[in-house]
């Protein structure tokens, strides 16, 4: 083996080279930081952001009586999520039928995507892949309108995934405003699939439930509808 001066490379030369040519740069994903890099902190100093608690995020949201399809899901998925206890597993059994009965009450004038990639803004981390994203618009093969930003919460701890949730809400403002649609409000939530914690991004303020809220099917799973069923009433 040579190398570009035509100089013969020893064997333990050509082990070192072939090593340093496979090698992953580390130091770009260290500079060019992902939206699940994000903490609460860094999200708010990086993006000059104003945190605000409050009781709730939406105002007068009334409970949607949910239909057989979902109770029969949740009734047969919430446990085996629970027994898996993986986010995939949470996502699948309980997240994404709830996201199907709310494309079926809006009657298809919404779409929502599951772990597609949302890179907005790389040089600000405002990139990767996010768990889940509804969009005020029915083309369900491409996002237009991003209105809610859903997080799997890490390790069943909300409040882990708060960074991540804004750092989307943040790119879902910023990619509206680049295509016109100036919605008066961006909604998300970090969850657990049976816990969920609502926020609200308007301008630089991001409004925080300080109270996380537990769902389920036998109990009060109308509510989770009625609440997300009001952030879908977003206007431009």
């Amino acid at each position: 083996m040579y190398d570009l001066n035509f100089k013969r490379i020893e064997p333990d030369q050509k082990a070192f080279l072939r090593k340093v040519a496979y090698a992953k740069p580390h130091y770009k994903f260290r500079k060019n930081m992902a939206y699940n890099k994000f903490s609460l902190m860094e999200v708010v100093e990086k993006f000059g952001l104003e945190i605000v608690d409050c009781q709730s995020v939406v105002e007068e949201s009334k409970p949607y009586p949910s239909s057989d399809f979902l109770r029969t899901a949740l009734k047969k998925g919430t446990p085996r999520a629970l027994k898996i206890d993986t986010e995939k597993a949470r996502s699948e059994f309980i997240v994404a039928p709830i996201l199907l009965e709310l494309q079926e009450i809006r009657k298809d004038e919404i779409s929502f995507f599951s772990g597609i990639d949302f890179t907005v803004d790389r040089q600000q981390g405002l990139s990767g892949r996010c768990d889940f994203i509804i969009s005020l618009d029915n083309e369900d093969r491409f996002l237009t309108a991003p209105v809610i930003t859903i997080v799997e919460a890490k390790n069943d701890n909300v409040n882990s995934g708060l960074g991540q949730c804004i750092a989307e809400m943040l790119a879902a403002q910023i990619f509206n405003q680049k295509r016109g649609r100036n919605l008066e409000a961006i909604y998300g939530t970090v969850t657990t699939g049976t816990v969920w914690k609502f926020l609200k991004l308007q301008n630089k303020t991001v409004f925080v439930e300080e109270l996380e809220r537990a769902f389920s099917v036998e109990k009060n799973v109308d509510e989770l509808l009625g609440i997300l069923l009001k952030m879908l009433e977003s206007k431009d």
